[in-house]
């Protein structure tokens, strides 16, 4: 008899913008049966899992200093190549740097007599290409909007499979079609799945942390009437002074207890105060919409100016599927009664996002290209 065959070993590119790409990737790890390698230039999490290494890469976005003294900012150094891609700005030491910290670990993998089986890029069309041609298999983590540019493309040609993290037919996938044979459409992934009220969760997951899985509708039972919470991403907003926005919107609707949670710092965990709050306003991105159907929520969803219209596309999806109320941007003062009143008055079929497996279908997803 032969022995056990290894863990896989899977790459994982985690983007830096905001939280999501981060939060995506730690509620999929504990469904992934291998050892990873997480390539980003986020810092590491206090309570990164186990079997994972995370090597932090350097920064190819700001603006260096020749020894003479001259600025240069990587965005006047041809970092589209004509359009080609989308950021690979010539002569940038931070942009030489982390592609080779990426190529040095690819290398010595395989002489260690053990090969990344699989390189998930969440996202960025130069790494999936990179990956690709230093001949490991590309899993893609796609977004919604018009991704039907080139450099898109080049990706998508490129990859083994693209998970797609929403439910099928919700957006408009034109850019998605032309490679459906090899889209995944795994469902709106939220780190929440199956967490109830009290913060109890499922079983575990393959790795042995505790993997979040069953219903998520059970936590409507703590709803506080009056009650609304604001949630700002870690990606920014389109306002210019959110927090007196926030403010003025809770003057013009007497009768309600605002919260707001983001304005300031990021916060690792609101479920405890968004899990008693009668309606919940908050922008359109995916992991957000995402966690608004593990809270079976009512909420208003103000999309927030994207690259590719992503949350504009995913705002257009949820009004109409009648998951939320969805105005076309901030609203004024004298809206918001009205939009609370049509929030509390949803009954939304938050099922039809797909939340609940997920996490653990965008994970098969991978460890069936890590296994070939």
């Amino acid at each position: 008899m032969t022995g056990a065959s290894p863990r896989p070993l899977v790459g994982w590119y985690v983007h830096h913008h905001g939280a999501g790409h981060r939060t995506r990737f730690s509620a999929v790890r504990p469904y992934l049966d291998a050892d990873v390698v997480v390539f980003s230039s986020l810092a590491a999490p206090a309570d990164l899992p186990r079997d994972t290494t995370w090597v932090e890469l350097e920064r190819d976005d700001s603006v260096t200093i020749d020894p003479d003294g001259t600025a240069r900012d990587p965005a006047d150094a041809s970092p589209t190549v004509g359009g080609l891609l989308h950021w690979a700005p010539v002569g940038h030491p931070g942009h030489t740097a982390r592609l080779g910290r990426i190529a040095t670990a690819v290398v010595e993998a395989a002489a260690e007599g053990r090969p990344f089986g699989a390189m998930v890029v969440d996202v960025s069309v130069e790494v999936a290409l990179f990956a690709r041609l230093l001949g490991v298999e590309v899993v893609v983590v796609s977004q919604p909007g018009d991704r039907t540019d080139l450099p898109h493309r080049l990706a998508h040609d490129a990859a083994r499979r693209v998970v797609a993290p929403w439910p099928a037919g919700t957006h408009d996938s034109s850019s998605l079609d032309r490679v459906a044979d090899k889209v995944r459409w795994v469902g709106g992934i939220s780190r929440w799945d199956g967490r109830r009220a009290g913060g109890v969760t499922g079983a575990a997951g393959v790795d042995g942390t505790e993997a979040r899985v069953g219903v998520a509708s059970e936590a409507r039972a703590g709803v506080v009437p009056g009650s609304v919470v604001f949630v700002g991403g870690a990606g920014g907003s389109d306002h210019d002074d959110l927090a007196a926005a926030v403010a003025a919107a809770a003057r013009a609707t007497p009768g309600t207890t605002w919260t707001a949670l983001g304005l300031d710092s990021w916060v690792d965990d609101p479920w405890a105060t968004l899990n008693t709050a009668e309606v919940v306003v908050t922008w359109a991105g995916q992991n957000t919409v995402a966690d608004l159907a593990a809270l079976d929520a009512r909420a208003v969803v103000v999309p927030q100016t994207r690259p590719f219209d992503e949350q504009a596309t995913t705002a257009r999806a949820l009004d109409r599927a009648g998951l939320a109320v969805v105005p076309a941007g901030w609203p004024a003062d004298h809206e918001w009664p009205g939009l609370l009143e049509r929030a509390r008055a949803l009954r939304p079929d938050w099922a039809a996002w797909q939340v609940e497996g997920a996490a653990r279908r965008a994970a098969a997803v991978v460890a069936e290209v890590a296994a070939r």
